[in-house]
């Protein structure tokens, strides 16, 4: 899953970060409101956690434009702000969970999952391509029944190819998406990743999924044959 976390503390949200990420979710990070909201707004998320105490505009506003463009994107708020009324203001004005800090990562992560399992129908939480499965909330991914381990960035790369099965994918759509970069030409960090999903997905089993389409990009193929 793809989650951003708007926090304007480098540490805290660096803490978060690297605990999401070691569940195998791709994470980014804003550190003021009209930033984070930007962000929420033009890229895909599965969850945005959000604080409320933040430079340029508030949390609270940054919620309702969301609800306005996003009605079903989650947000969990991440607050110290512990009185009824803020509560209140902030679940009546879209939020789908609050939580007030200090708080337990663990307690984060598990409101996380929650979150996440809820969003998102069955169908929706596990991609299938032929015998590869990925499933989207667990953070597992199988091919003909072998469990396959892959880091935060592959298990990303992955899904967007899956998600987008059977389209031709240019290297400037995989990297903004999945590395929120501007795609350069003397870059091969695409490559590389997919070199690196190639030897787990694809190597040893039959057929290869994932082809290099010459002079675009790449293309995760369901019928396992280039288009």
């Amino acid at each position: 899953m793809r989650i951003l976390i708007v926090e304007d503390d480098a540490a805290l949200s660096s803490f978060i970060r690297k605990g999401l990420e070691a569940e195998h979710h791709a994470v980014d990070v804003a550190n003021e409101g009209n930033q984070g909201r930007s962000m929420a707004i033009e890229f895909d998320y599965d969850l945005v956690v959000l604080d409320l105490n933040l430079p340029g505009v508030d949390g609270v506003s940054v919620l309702k434009s969301l609800r306005q463009r996003k009605a079903n994107l989650p947000v969990m708020i991440l607050t110290a702000r512990s009185r009824v009324e803020d509560r209140v203001q902030c679940l009546d004005s879209g939020a789908d969970d609050y939580l007030i800090k200090p708080f337990s990562y663990l307690e984060l992560s598990a409101r996380a999952r929650a979150l996440l399992r809820r969003s998102h129908l069955p169908s929706e939480s596990v991609l299938t391509v032929r015998d590869l499965c990925l499933d989207r909330v667990e953070r597992k991914v199988e091919r003909a029944g072998h469990h396959i381990e892959l880091t935060a960035k592959e298990f990303a790369l992955l899904e967007y190819l899956m998600r987008n099965a059977g389209r031709r994918l240019t290297r400037a759509m995989i990297i903004e998406h999945v590395w929120n970069l501007t795609f350069d030409s003397t870059t091969n960090v695409v490559d590389v990743y997919i070199n690196y999903l190639r030897r787990k997905v694809d190597d040893g089993f039959s057929p290869s999924l994932i082809h290099t389409v010459r002079g675009v990009g790449y293309q995760m193929c369901p019928d396992g044959a280039s288009a």
